[in-house]
């Protein structure tokens, strides 16, 4: 159940990490508020997930989601650069994710 949870924490955070950059694009008194709940809840079931999984995993794991999914959501869309080595890193950041989860 904690690493469902922290599943939902990384997820909560590419959506934070989206609404910054809806933010630069549309000012917007909704775009913060959605911000700051995406962000808060992030931060409330990573704490939840937190209780159960050793924090460094699961910490590693929480950014690994949020870095990897802002990355291709900024490509999907905000038309961010779809380069093959981008592409290459992002797949190492969910392989080391992965792998500290075998561990």
């Amino acid at each position: 159940m904690a690493w469902i949870v922290l599943v939902l924490a990384g997820v909560c955070e590419m959506l934070g990490v989206f609404m910054i950059g809806r933010m630069y694009q549309k000012r917007n008194v909704a775009s913060f508020i959605y911000m700051v709940v995406a962000f808060s809840m992030s931060f409330v079931l990573l704490a939840i997930a937190m209780k159960s999984l050793p924090m460094g995993t699961a910490y590693a794991i929480w950014t690994g989601i949020g870095a990897a999914g802002g990355a291709v959501l900024g490509m999907i869309v905000f038309g961010e650069s779809k380069d093959w080595r981008r592409i290459i890193f992002i797949t190492m950041i969910l392989g080391a994710a992965i792998g500290l989860k075998l561990m």
